[in-house]
């Protein structure tokens, strides 16, 4: 599981490729499912809520800096 602060501390290249990591994984877990092959059907249901983790951190820092914008 992918921690909020952890996330805050990346910048936005590391941030899109969390964010394509985890959708290949999901990708991955997706097709285990189908096939009844997932062992555990929690994984797919935690690395949704990282990648809305990781989209939720990525839209923060593009209103930073919007903000940042506007401000100076």
């Amino acid at each position: 599981m992918v921690k909020a602060y952890e996330l805050r501390e990346k910048n936005q290249t590391e941030l899109e490729n969390e964010l394509q990591a985890l959708k290949e994984e999901l990708f991955k877990l997706r097709f285990q499912h189908a096939t009844n092959q997932l062992a555990n059907p929690m994984e797919l249901k935690r690395v949704r809520r990282d990648i809305a983790r990781v989209k939720t951190v990525m839209r923060q820092h593009e209103l930073e800096a919007v903000s940042n914008e506007v401000r100076g």
